[in-house]
């Protein structure tokens, strides 16, 4: 991954984030404000509270628009202003047991949105690189512990997963339709280039949603109790949020002057780091221990955790991706193991718990992902 080359890439371009008020979106626009891009942002209030873009004030850094991908009227009149050279598409109702509350919503979100913002990518002439985000869960799971690949069957489970196979399936079509395949090339001669990004399980400080297990994790201590783990033996490709964050930036960099850097890719950690989800519970009780072990009079509660099944919803009980496609093609590597990432996550939810900047923290961890060697 060559920094010096996206921040070159980067200073002063148009970039539009579709649902930077979200945990993602939220690190997304820190990142591009630390590659010195023109950030505008498209979404729904922020969907927590508290929240990683109240925390650290992202709407003071950005141009910030409040809108729902499903409006589209609403949407147009934005690209319309913006004039977006590039667009970002990470808005969606993102939790797999929130779909099973509100599978219409879901889908109403999660695929119509991506209409949608197609539909406007389609309508203004100033787009080049389009990225829709995704998810690993797209896939067609038999459960048979094998590394999925980008030419597999799409068909996720749930509400949730399976909308966003038919958001895959919608790019695809939009792509094919009116984007001139893997040319890119419009009826009209313009040139846009289009990609899906299905990454792991991300984590990372300043996550506050339901139904995550970081999260809980940090709700666990604010309250004194053990986390209360569902699904321990599930296996994930956990990675720091930073991970995927660079890989959608580098796509939207490369696809943007050279088309055949166009398609679909997997993002996921190495295979070591695709552990279950009672083992990365326990790492991060163990290294929260030991970290409030060296602080001065620490009065905190121990931190343990304990298997209790609620009986919930179906979710998958193996993930793992292949990402072999986007190392070679971008000669990408994760920079951070799974217990550089908790270690990350640890100090960031020191900060935010003892009443810190972690506005400022966000961005020192940025600069340290950036640097390490």
């Amino acid at each position: 991954m060559d920094i010096e080359k996206l921040k070159s890439f980067y200073k002063n371009k148009k970039v539009l984030i579709t649902g930077h008020t979200g945990f993602k979106g939220s690190w997304i626009c820190l990142l591009l404000e630390s590659l010195d891009a023109d950030v505008y942002g498209y979404s729904l209030n922020a969907p927590t509270n508290p929240s990683l873009f109240e925390l650290c004030d992202i709407k003071s850094m950005i141009t910030h628009f409040t809108g729902d991908v499903r409006d589209l009227d609403t949407l147009k009149y934005v690209f319309n202003q913006v004039k977006p050279e590039i667009v970002i598409h990470m808005a969606a109702q993102p939790i797999v047991r929130d779909s099973y509350k509100e599978p219409v919503y879901t889908y109403d979100v999660n695929v119509m949105g991506t209409v949608n913002v197609l539909e406007c990518v389609r309508l203004t002439d100033s787009v080049k690189s389009f990225v829709n985000v995704t998810t690993d869960k797209v896939y067609l799971n038999r459960e048979l512990n094998e590394s999925f690949k980008e030419n597999e069957e799409l068909c996720g489970f749930d509400p949730y997963s399976n909308s966003k196979s038919c958001s895959e399936l919608v790019t695809y079509s939009y792509k094919n339709s009116f984007f001139g395949g893997e040319s890119g090339q419009m009826s009209d001669g313009r040139i846009v280039s289009i990609s899906t990004c299905r990454a792991g399980n991300v984590i990372g400080g300043g996550d506050f949603a339901n139904d995550r297990i970081i999260p809980d994790c940090v709700r666990a201590i604010e309250a004194g109790k053990d986390i209360i783990v569902r699904n321990p033996f599930s296996i994930r490709p956990y990675q720091h949020v930073l991970e995927p964050l660079f890989v959608y930036l580098s796509v939207a960099m490369e696809q943007f002057n050279n088309p055949s850097f166009a398609g679909a890719y997997n993002v996921g950690p190495n295979d070591c780091d695709c552990i279950t989800t009672g083992d990365m519970v326990t790492k991060f009780c163990d290294k929260w221990n030991k970290y409030q072990s060296n602080k001065d009079n620490c009065k905190m509660k121990e931190l343990c955790w304990k298997n209790l099944s609620d009986n919930g919803p179906h979710e998958a009980a193996f993930l793992k991706l292949d990402s072999s496609k986007v190392r070679n093609a971008l000669s990408w590597t994760p920079r951070w193991s799974i217990n550089e990432a908790l270690d990350k996550i640890i100090e960031w939810t020191d900060v935010y718990l003892g009443g810190g900047d972690v506005r400022d923290f966000s961005l020192k961890q940025i600069k340290e992902f950036i640097t390490k060697e």
